[in-house]
C-alpha cells in the first residue's frame, strides 16, 4: 500500500520556468520540505527524474523499501515526482529509490537537500537553513566592502586542515570552534574577505572539496547549516566578506549522486566529448539543457541568499569554455561556428553573472578561475561580455613566480616578466592570487620557491609581497603563506604554526599585517586598482640592477604613492625621477628588523637634484637589499601657492 499522499508546491508557472532554464529558486520547491496536509504534519518530497519508471522515498522510516513510499508524476510531463509523507520530521534520512526504464533500481540522494550523513552510505538528511541572522548593519552597507574601487585583501583557506582540535590532531574542528579562531585572526591581520574552499557536501576528502555531490548541503564534516551560518555571521559582524567556492563545471560519477540520475544523461552532458572530463574523470553538466541551467543557477542563488554569502569564485571556468580543454585533437568536435569554445557554457555562465547581479547588485561579486586569454570575461553581458565581477590573474602569477625563482645574478635576463602584466592588467578587472594551487604536488611551499640562503630566501618573498599588495588590482594568499609555511599544503593536517616561534616566520606574518593595513588605509592603492589611470611606470627598463619603480594614485591629484623594488642582495643608492615641486617620505620597508630584515635604512639622501628623464626633479634614495619600499608624496605648499597664484593670473 502506498503511504504518500499527493501534494505540490509547484505553480504552473514555476514549473515553466523550470522547463525554460529561467527558474533561479528552485530550492524552494525540489528536495524535502516540511509541511502539513489536512492538519497533520510531515514532510513534502519532490525530484526530477523524466526518464524514471518509479520513485519512492526510503529511509530510516520504511526500512529502505521501495515499495511502500511512491511519488506521484505530475500531470504535465515535467519529470518531476512529489508527494507527502506524514509524520516525518527533521533528522529523518531518506534517499529516492530510483526505477530506471530498463528496470534497474537506483538509490539516489536528493540533488536538493540541504544536509547529507558523513559516511559510505550518504544518505540525505530532511533539515532546514533556517537561521536568526545577526548581521543585518554588514548586509545593508556591504556594498561597501565588496564593490570594485575599496580594497579587497582576500584569504583563502581549506577548512578541514587551517587549524585542528590539538589535543586530537585527527579530529575537525566544528565551524562554530573555527568561528572562535578565525574571526579574531582575520581582524587582527587586515584581510578584508576569506575565501573558503568548497563547504558544499563531497565525499573524497583528497579531492578537497572539488568533487560535491550534495550541492546544496553544507558539509556536515564540520557541523550543520546553522554551524557554518554561524560562522558566516560572526565574520560579517566583525566586517569581514565571505567568498565561497562554486563548482559548476563538474561532478563526479559516485552511485547516489547526479551521474545517470534516473538512468539517463540528466544533468551531464550525453556525448563524452562535451561530457566526460578526462582529467578528473568526472562528469559535465550539460549547459544546454534548461532544468539543468535552472539547478545551477539557484545554486547559486541558494549561498548567496539562504548562507548571505557575499561572493562566488567560480571553479575551473577555463575548462567549461573550451571544447578542446585537455583534449587532444579528434577528441573533441568544433563548435557550429567551427571554433573550440563552449558556446553552450558560455550562455550559461552570462545567464548566471546576469541573474545573480540582477538579484543581488553590486553588493556581491563573481570570480572566475580562468587562465586562458579568453576575452572580455568580466565585461558586461549587454555588451558582448561574460558578466564576472573579477578574473584570477593567472598570467601575472606564473611570471611572477617565475621571476622570484631566478638567482638574482640571472634576473636581469627575466626582467620583462615583472614588467609583461602591464601590458594587459586593465583589458579584465584582475584578482591576484597565490592559491593553494601553488603549494602543492611538488611545487613546495612559496618560502622554498625563493633562491638562496635563508636571510635571501624571506627577503624574496617579503619583497614578492610588497609587490603583489602594490600592483594594481585585488589581492589573494593561501593560508599559511602569510607566515611562509615551509612544508607544502597537506590537508589531512593542520598549518604549522609553531613556525611563529621562529623570528622569520613571525616577522613574515608581521609583515603581511602590515601590508594588510596599509593597503587598507592609503586609498591611492585601491581608489583605481582597476583603472589605468592609477598606475603609472617610473622605471621598468633598469635590466642591470634589477630595480622597478612606479607609481599608485588614488583619485585626488595629490593622493600619490611610489613604489621602488630592489631585487639583487646588494644596498644601492638609486636616483629617480619625480614630479616639480614633490617632496617624499618612506612609509614602508620590508627590510625592516621587526619584519626580520637586515634593518638596512631606506632613504631619501638627496630631493635636490635636476631633470632625471622626462621628470622635472629627481630624488636619490639608499635602497636596502632584496627589499620594496614605499613612498608617500608631500606636496609643497610654497609650490602649490605658486602654481594658484600662476592660474589666477
Amino acid at each position: 500500500m502506498n503511504s504518500v499522499k499527493t501534494y505540490t508546491l509547484f505553480t504552473d508557472h514555476d514549473v515553466y520556468l523550470f522547463k525554460e532554464g529561467r527558474h533561479y529558486k528552485l530550492y524552494g520547491k525540489f528536495g524535502a520540505h516540511s509541511a502539513e496536509k489536512d492538519g497533520v504534519k510531515g514532510v513534502y518530497f519532490s525530484v526530477w527524474a523524466p526518464n524514471a519508471k518509479k520513485v519512492s522515498v526510503i529511509g530510516n522510516f520504511n526500512n529502505w523499501n521501495h515499495k511502500d513510499h511512491i511519488l506521484f508524476p505530475r500531470w504535465d510531463e515535467s519529470g518531476i515526482w512529489e508527494g507527502f509523507i506524514e509524520g516525518l520530521t527533521w533528522g529523518t534520512l531518506y534517499k529516492y529509490a530510483v526505477e530506471t526504464a530498463r528496470g534497474e533500481i537506483l538509490e539516489k540522494s536528493d540533488p536538493y537537500a540541504l544536509s547529507w550523513e558523513q559516511n559510505l552510505q550518504a544518505a540525505s538528511l530532511v533539515s532546514t537553513t533556517w537561521y536568526e541572522w545577526n548581521d543585518k548593519e554588514w548586509m545593508e552597507n556591504r556594498w561597501k566592502s565588496n564593490t570594485l574601487n575599496a580594497p579587497l585583501s582576500v584569504y583563502e583557506l581549506h577548512l578541514g586542515s587551517w587549524v585542528r582540535d590539538g589535543n586530537a590532531p585527527d579530529r575537525y574542528l566544528n565551524y562554530r570552534d573555527i568561528a572562535e579562531r578565525l574571526v579574531p585572526y582575520i581582524k587582527e591581520m587586515g584581510f578584508t574577505h576569506v575565501e573558503f574552499m568548497p563547504v558544499m557536501e563531497y565525499p573524497y576528502d583528497p579531492s578537497w572539496g572539488y568533487q560535491i555531490t550534495g550541492f546544496y548541503a553544507a558539509t556536515s564534516r564540520f557541523g550543520s547549516p546553522q554551524d557554518l551560518m554561524f560562522l558566516i555571521d560572526e565574520l560579517h559582524k566583525n566586517n569581514i566578506g565571505v567568498i565561497l567556492d562554486w563548482v559548476p563545471s563538474h561532478f563526479p560519477g559516485d552511485a547516489n549522486g547526479l551521474h545517470r540520475f534516473d538512468g539517463s544523461y540528466l544533468y551531464e552532458h550525453e556525448d563524452p566529448r562535451k561530457g566526460f572530463h578526462p582529467d578528473w574523470k568526472s562528469y559535465i553538466f550539460n549547459y544546454g539543457r534548461n532544468e539543468v541551467k535552472s539547478f545551477l543557477i539557484s545554486n547559486a542563488m541558494f549561498w548567496l541568499e539562504r548562507y548571505h554569502a557575499d561572493g562566488l569564485r567560480v571553479d575551473a571556468v577555463t575548462s567549461m569554455l573550451h571544447l578542446d580543454y585537455s583534449r587532444n585533437e579528434g577528441e573533441w568536435e568544433p563548435n557550429i561556428e567551427g571554433g573550440n569554445v563552449n558556446l553552450e557554457a558560455k550562455a550559461f555562465l552570462q545567464e548566471f553573472n546576469t541573474a545573480v547581479y540582477k538579484e543581488f547588485g553590486n553588493s556581491i561579486m563573481t570570480i572566475a578561475e580562468e587562465s586562458s586569454d579568453f576575452p572580455m570575461l568580466t565585461k558586461p553581458v549587454h555588451d558582448g561580455g561574460v558578466g564576472f565581477g573579477m578574473k584570477w590573474m593567472m598570467g601575472w602569477m606564473h611570471d611572477t613566480l617565475d621571476y622570484f625563482k631566478e638567482d638574482p645574478v640571472n634576473r636581469k635576463y627575466h626582467h620583462h616578466k615583472i614588467t609583461f602584466a602591464s601590458v594587459y592588467m586593465y583589458n579584465e578587472n584582475y584578482m591576484m592570487p597565490l592559491s593553494h594551487d601553488e603549494v602543492v604536488h611538488g611545487k613546495a611551499s612559496l618560502i622554498y620557491k625563493m633562491p638562496g640562503d635563508e636571510w635571501q630566501k624571506f627577503a624574496n618573498l617579503r619583497t614578492l609581497y610588497v609587490y603583489m599588495y602594490t600592483h594594481p588590482g585585488a589581492k589573494l594568499l593561501f593560508m599559511g603563506d602569510e607566515f611562509a609555511q615551509t612544508g607544502e599544503w597537506n590537508f589531512t593536517r593542520s598549518l604549522d604554526w609553531h613556525l611563529l616561534q621562529y623570528p622569520v616566520h613571525k616577522g613574515m606574518q608581521t609583515l603581511v599585517k602590515d601590508l594588510n593595513h596599509l593597503y587598507r588605509n592609503e586609498s591611492a592603492f585601491y581608489e583605481n586598482q582597476f583603472d589605468k589611470h592609477g598606475f603609472e611606470w617610473v622605471e621598468a627598463d633598469d635590466l642591470e640592477n634589477s630595480v622597478y619603480a612606479y607609481l599608485r594614485k588614488g583619485k585626488r591629484r595629490d593622493d600619490v604613492l611610489m613604489v621602488v623594488l630592489n631585487l639583487i642582495p646588494q644596498v644601492l643608492e638609486y636616483t629617480i625621477g619625480v614630479n616639480a615641486g614633490t617632496h617624499w617620505e618612506v612609509i614602508f620597508n620590508s627590510d625592516d628588523q621587526k619584519y626580520n630584515g637586515s634593518d638596512a635604512n631606506a632613504d631619501i639622501l638627496n630631493e635636490k637634484h635636476g631633470e632625471w628623464r622626462r621628470y622635472p626633479q629627481s630624488i636619490t634614495i639608499k635602497l636596502p637589499p632584496l627589499a620594496g619600499i614605499i613612498l608617500r608624496q608631500k606636496k609643497d605648499k610654497k609650490y602649490k601657492l605658486q602654481r594658484i597664484k600662476q592660474h589666477k593670473k
